[in-house]
């Protein structure tokens, strides 16, 4: 069962930055358009993990689509959640597929695809895809749209 706004722990309060990517901390609330197939795209362009060997900063460009069943992710936590990454060791595959696969556990959502653009470090980008299922047909799902990237200049 979904949570009322009222007993939400995120939104309205002043929140600390969590210590690592907790999954308890995600809310979700109820689907205001249940029975309607439409996309949420959570697009996080300055995302930030740590490499688990040397400690240095890896950033990435998230994107998230899905289309929601009986709940939506609250934003606010969502966005608490993903702050807890920035202290977190991982690799990259890790990170990308760890968020997508929390979001499926709390959400049940009918459709979920997640792109990962890594920004390079060692002169190699890495990129890292994963869906659900099969996209949806008869639903406007638009391309990721995210520039390749092309060193300076």
């Amino acid at each position: 069962m979904s949570k009322s706004n009222k007993d939400l722990n995120a939104l309205g309060y002043k929140s600390k930055i969590p210590d690592f990517p907790d999954k308890h901390i995600l809310e979700k609330v109820d689907n205001p358009k249940i029975g309607l197939d439409y996309l949420i795209r959570f697009t996080c362009p300055e995302f930030t993990s740590i490499c688990p060997v040397t400690s240095q900063p890896d950033f990435a460009h998230i994107v998230i689509d899905y289309v929601p069943s009986q709940f939506i992710v609250e934003s606010k936590s969502f966005k608490l959640y993903l702050l807890g990454y920035r202290n977190h060791g991982a690799f990259h595959e890790d990170c990308t597929i760890s968020i997508a696969q929390d979001i499926v556990e709390l959400l049940s959502p009918k459709w979920l695809r997640i792109g990962g653009y890594w920004y390079p470090r060692g002169g190699i980008p890495i990129d890292i895809f994963w869906q659900t299922s099969e996209q949806p047909k008869n639903l406007f799902i638009p391309i990721h749209n995210v520039d390749n990237y092309r060193g300076r200049g």
